[in-house]
C-alpha cells in the first residue's frame, strides 16, 4: 500500500521571541546520540489526521511544524535543527500502525511526539515501547498513558479523560436538582474512559444516567442518537464527541427543542471549530473544563502571553483563524517538548528524553490558565493535573469557579 505522506521538513520560516527563549547553547559534556540525531539534526515524528472524520486536528500539526521552523530560524535546539516529519493517519488506527511503522524503521526518527487520538495511540502504545522509542506527549486525555511502570516509553500531556469527567459529574450533582443523565460517546477508548470517570463521579448516583448512546468516528451524523436522548427523557447531556460530532449534537438538540444541561468534554472547547458551526445561538450556556486561556476570552487580551502568542501566529502562521483553540494547544505542547529536548544538552539518548520529561517541577507552560503548571516525576508521567470549568455565553468561554486539582477529585 502507498503510504499517504505528508512531510513537514522545518526550516523556512521566521524566528520568534519565544522560540529563541527556548534555544540553548550546546553543553559541554560528551555527546550520546540514538537513532535521529547528528551533530546537527534532531529527527521528531507524528502522525496527524490531516484528512478523515478528525481533520479540525490538522491545526495541532500544522502549528507544530511552524513552531520547530521557528526554532530552526533562531538557531535549533542546542545548535541543532529539528526534523519534523508529520504523516497523515486520517484517525484510523490501521494507519497510524503503518505511518509509525514507516517513521521508526524506515525514518529512524529520535521520538514520536503529539500523535494524535485515544484509539491510534492504543493502537502502537505496545509497539513503541518494545522498540523503546518514546511516544512523547501523545494528544490525547486518555487516563492509560500515565503508567510508567508498565509503559515507560510513553507519556501524556492533557488533563486525563478520567479525571476531567469526574469533575463534570461532581459540578451537576451540587447543581442540578432531579438530574436524570444521557450520554453521549464516541465508541473507543476515549469515549469509554471517559464514561468511567463519569460513572466514578456519579457514586451512588450513577442510576441517574437514564440513557448512554454511542456512534463511530466514521459515523456521518449523531442525529439519531440526539433524538433518542432527548426521548429519554434526560434533563442532562454528558457529550463526549470529538469537533465535527460535537457540533452536529449541539445544533441537532437545538433544532429538536432539547435544552437540557449541557456538558462538552474539553477536546471540542474550540470556538471556531465547534461552537461557530454549531451556531453560537445553539451553545449558549455549555460547560466544560479548560487547561488553556483561549483567544476568544477578552480577559487576556492585554495578557503577555496570549500577546506574544498573537504576534508569533501573525509572523508565522498568518490568516490562520486564532479563534481555534487548536493553534493555542499547539503552541504550548511545542514549547514543552522544546524545553525537554533542550534539557537534554548533548546526552540526545531516548532514555535521557524520558528522563528529562519526568523532570517537571513547577513548570510554567505559556497560555496555560493561572495557577496550572507542568509537574512529571519517574513514577507520574501525568504532566497537567488541574482544571478549571467554564461556561460558554455569546461568542465565547466564561470561567467561573476555582482551579481544580486531580486530587481535589
Amino acid at each position: 500500500m502507498k503510504t499517504n505522506r505528508r512531510q513537514f521538513i522545518a526550516g523556512a520560516a521566521g524566528a520568534s521571541t519565544v522560540a529563541a527563549l527556548a534555544v540553548a547553547s550546546p553543553a559541554i559534556a560528551q555527546k550520546k546520540y540514538d537513532d535521529g540525531v547528528s551533530d546537527t539534526e534532531i529527527k521528531i515524528g507524528n502522525t496527524n489526521p490531516y484528512s478523515g472524520p478528525a481533520s479540525a486536528y490538522a491545526a495541532i500539526g500544522k502549528t507544530i511544524d511552524a513552531y520547530f521552523k521557528a526554532v530552526n530560524d533562531a538557531g535549533g535546539i542546542n545548535g541543532r535543527k529539528v526534523k519534523f516529519i508529520s504523516l497523515d493517519d486520517g484517525y484510523v488506527p490501521s494507519k497510524t500502525v503503518e505511518v509509525v511503522r514507516q517513521l521508526v524503521e524506515h525514518d529512524k526518527i529520535f521520538a514520536l511526539f503529539q500523535s494524535l487520538g485515544t484509539p491510534c495511540n492504543t493502537a502502537i502504545h505496545k509497539y513503541m515501547n518494545q522498540k523503546k522509542v518514546p511516544q512523547l506527549y501523545v494528544a490525547t486525555g486518555a487516563s492509560k498513558w500515565g503508567n510508567p511502570k508498565e509503559f515507560p516509553w510513553t507519556m501524556g500531556f492533557q488533563p486525563d479523560y478520567h479525571t476531567e469527567a469526574v469533575i463534570y459529574a461532581k459540578h451537576l450533582l451540587a447543581n442540578v436538582k432531579d438530574a436524570k443523565i444521557g450520554v453521549l460517546h464516541q465508541n473507543d477508548d476515549y469515549g469509554r474512559d471517559y464514561l468511567g470517570g463519569f460513572k466514578e463521579g456519579l457514586g451512588k448516583e450513577v442510576s441517574r444516567i437514564v440513557k448512554i448512546v454511542t456512534f463511530e468516528a466514521t459515523d456521518p451524523t449523531v442525529d439519531s442518537q440526539i433524538i433518542q436522548l432527548k426521548d429519554s427523557g434526560a434533563n442532562v447531556f454528558f457529550n463526549v464527541s470529538g469537533p465535527k460530532a460535537a457540533a452536529q449534537g449541539i445544533r441537532k438538540a437545538a433544532d429538536i427543542g432539547w435544552k437540557p444541561v449541557h456538558y462538552l468534554n474539553n477536546v471540542s472547547v474550540s470556538v471556531a471549530a465547534v461552537m461557530k458551526p454549531a451556531g453560537f445561538e445553539n451553545a449558549q450556556g455549555i460547560i466544560t473544563a479548560s487547561y488553556m486561556m483561549d483567544a476568544t476570552d477578552k480577559q487576556w487580551a492585554n495578557n503577555e502571553e496570549m500577546k506574544t502568542w498573537s504576534a508569533w501566529m501573525d509572523k508565522n502562521m498568518p490568516g490562520a483563524n486564532k479563534a481555534d483553540a487548536n493553534y493555542i494547544y499547539a503552541y504550548a505542547v511545542s514549547f514543552l517538548m522544546t524545553e525537554t529536548l533542550k534539557r537534554c544538552g548533548n546526552d540526545l539518548t531516548r532514555a535521557n528524553l524520558m528522563k528529562q520529561a519526568a523532570s517537571f517541577k513547577r513548570f510554567r507552560v505559556p497560555l496555560l490558565l493561572p495557577g496550572i503548571t507542568v509537574n512529571t516525576s519517574p513514577t507520574d508521567f501525568n504532566p497537567l493535573q488541574a482544571v478549571q470549568l467554564q461556561r460558554f455565553k455569546g461568542e465565547t468561554w466564561e470561567l467561573f469557579g476555582e482551579v481544580m486539582h486531580a486530587e481535589s477529585t
